[in-house]
């Protein structure tokens, strides 16, 4: 098994985990249904749509 020469320095490792905190940055679109934000592929919460077609049924 392949075992690393030298200890990764902090700068190297800080910079690999620095792409993880920048792509927290989540999407969001508007429901097509009703107009209220939700995440993209997701079933919205507010109207239980989803590509068009009733997938939920939402208490109000």
């Amino acid at each position: 098994m392949a075992v690393p020469k030298k200890k990764p320095s902090l700068t190297r490792t800080n910079r690999r985990r620095a792409v993880y905190y920048r792509s927290k940055n989540v999407t969001v679109t508007k429901c097509p249904h009703c107009g209220e934000p939700m995440l993209p592929h997701h079933v919205c919460m507010k109207c239980g749509y989803y590509d068009g077609k009733q997938i939920l049924e939402v208490k109000e």
